[in-house]
């Protein structure tokens, strides 16, 4: 931006140092009706420019005075995006870290409907297991608010999202579902271990504590319980055991 001063202002350069006085400071003129504003340096004032401002005409036009307020943060303003699909609030997320958050949020939502196909499973007439089916469907309801949690991650430092297609999950689970459980809930880890790792990598403190704090607890916890359920159904074997097991999930909390 460029200052054009009107013709009653002019910049000299005085020969008498004014000591004492600040760096912006007016002070009266010795001419009639005018008045002067001393840029000063911060030692002795040597080099310093006096500005004169008068109703008369006689003072010379100040020239070679160049306004520029945001030469500062010129760089700051570059780091706005112009393109209408890109967010004007994102600042310093590495589109590392928003592939690896879209990765997890594919992860979760395909867990959550494994587990609730198998919840669907235990339900059917044939089948009859309610606690299975009530332990499947809260699994499936936890792991779609972990990918939800992860989306209003991405809303908060205005990511992209990307759905990927779910993988096919098996109809008939049996007595295999909890042991299927276990290799997603390890799956499910090991990816969040991999974006945590990401968020180190690309210097992300915030996602790296909002991974720790969040998720990674509650995943090696649920692997715990699933491996103990895993354990007693081996024990009891099929049949009326598995009916007794199935009593228990009925009754005990969910595992979310």
């Amino acid at each position: 931006m460029l200052l054009t001063a009107a013709p009653a202002f002019s910049l000299v350069n005085p020969q008498v140092e004014h000591q004492g006085l600040p760096l912006f400071s007016s002070v009266p003129s010795a001419q009639s009706s005018s008045s002067f504003l001393r840029l000063s340096s911060p030692s002795n004032g040597v080099g310093s420019a006096v500005v004169f401002a008068s109703k008369g005409s006689e003072n010379k036009p100040l020239t070679g005075v160049v306004f520029e307020p945001f030469e500062e943060v010129k760089k700051e303003l570059n780091l706005v995006p112009t393109l209408p699909q890109v967010s004007l609030a994102r600042q310093k997320f590495s589109e590392e870290c928003e592939a690896a958050i879209n990765q997890q949020i594919n992860v979760e939502y395909s867990i959550s409907y494994g587990y609730h196909a198998m919840f669907a499973y235990f339900d059917r007439d044939n089948v009859a297991l309610e606690g299975f089916a009530k332990f499947f469907n809260e699994l499936s309801l936890r792991d779609r608010g972990q990918a939800e949690k992860l989306m209003r991650y991405q809303v908060l430092i205005y990511a992209v999202f990307c759905f990927f297609v779910m993988f096919s999950v098996l109809y008939n689970f049996g007595h295999l579902s909890m042991e299927f459980a276990l290799s997603m809930e390890k799956i499910a880890n090991a990816r969040l271990l991999h974006l945590h790792r990401i968020a180190l990598r690309n210097h992300d403190a915030q996602l790296a504590d909002f991974v720790e704090s969040e998720f990674l607890s509650m995943q090696v916890e649920a692997i715990k319980k699933i491996a103990e359920h895993v354990s007693q159904l081996r024990r009891v074997g099929a049949g009326h055991g598995v009916w007794h097991f199935n009593q228990m999930l009925l009754r005990e909390g969910g595992i979310a």
